[in-house]
């Protein structure tokens, strides 16, 4: 237990949506009794992607790719390759970028310039930032779900549902008032029937418990396929990522180093100097 409440503090330290949380859970380490731990009764959600075909070498190709928004250039003439296993995270110190450039890829979005180009062999999933409008309906859980299923079986929707910790009257909740949780473990649900093998993924950890984003972690760390992805999580980010490219409005700086590395580089300190200027 101890060690679970320590575990929440090292990760949601520097995040004030969760300072209220991570300040009670200090004042229960200290009060913490040995003698009084029972077994947990955490219920983590059966988070796994299973793609439906290996990826090519051929991923995608980004060429020339600048956005801006409100006359902020957030890319400029982006350029980059993504190759067989690799596991992207786009960072930026204005995360409207990463957002616009999933957007773009994902063609929600158009870009100002440039063109981009999936591999034939690549199937992707994407999950947005801004999920409002996937909940706009008055349908509840097993017809929300259904919609985006090929096997629309209730008893296989009530299966899948109940991997993510969803069950009984549940089911028959209207979407439309879901909390923020339980919208994101529904577009999980979504994003797991697609068989992918490619993800896209803005911000995955918002609005998810400590045993949710642990199983998403674990899931995405065994993955067999491409992971591109935001976060503010440093853990998630130094235990999924194996490649780093940081958007910037005068290029990018791409390296193939885990994140704990890379922010303690001193070249790519001087790069990011010069490249935010």
């Amino acid at each position: 237990k101890k060690k679970e409440l320590e575990e929440f503090i090292l990760r949601f330290s520097a995040n004030v949506a969760k300072s209220k949380q991570t300040t009670s859970r200090k004042k229960m380490i200290e009060k913490l009794n040995i003698e009084e731990i029972k077994p947990s009764s955490r219920r983590y959600p059966g988070i796994i992607f299973t793609p439906n075909r290996e990826p090519g070498n051929q991923i995608l190709e980004v060429k020339g790719l600048t956005k801006s928004i409100e006359g902020k250039v957030l890319f400029k003439d982006l350029n980059f390759n993504v190759e067989k296993d690799d596991k992207i995270v786009f960072i930026s110190r204005d995360p409207r970028a990463m957002t616009a450039l999933f957007q773009i890829i994902n063609g929600e979005e158009k870009p100002e310039a440039g063109t981009f180009q999936w591999g034939q062999t690549i199937t992707t999933t994407y999950l947005p930032l801004d999920n409002a409008k996937y909940f706009d309906s008055d349908y509840n859980l097993i017809d929300w779900l259904s919609q985006f299923a090929g096997d629309t079986n209730e008893v296989f929707l009530k299966g899948f549902l109940g991997r993510m910790l969803f069950s009984g009257e549940e089911l028959l909740k209207k979407v439309s008032v879901l909390s923020g949780g339980e919208k994101m473990r529904c577009m999980i649900s979504r994003m797991m029937l697609t068989d992918a093998n490619c993800l896209i993924l803005d911000t995955p950890t918002n609005h998810l418990d400590l045993e949710s984003i642990q199983a998403f972690n674990n899931t995405l760390q065994s993955f067999r396929g491409n992971v591109l992805f935001s976060s503010h999580d440093h853990e998630f980010i130094q235990t999924v990522a194996n490649r780093i490219i940081e958007l910037t409005p005068n290029g990018i700086i791409d390296k193939m180093m885990d994140y704990d590395d890379y922010i303690t580089d001193p070249t790519v300190a001087e790069l990011r100097e010069k490249l935010y200027k």
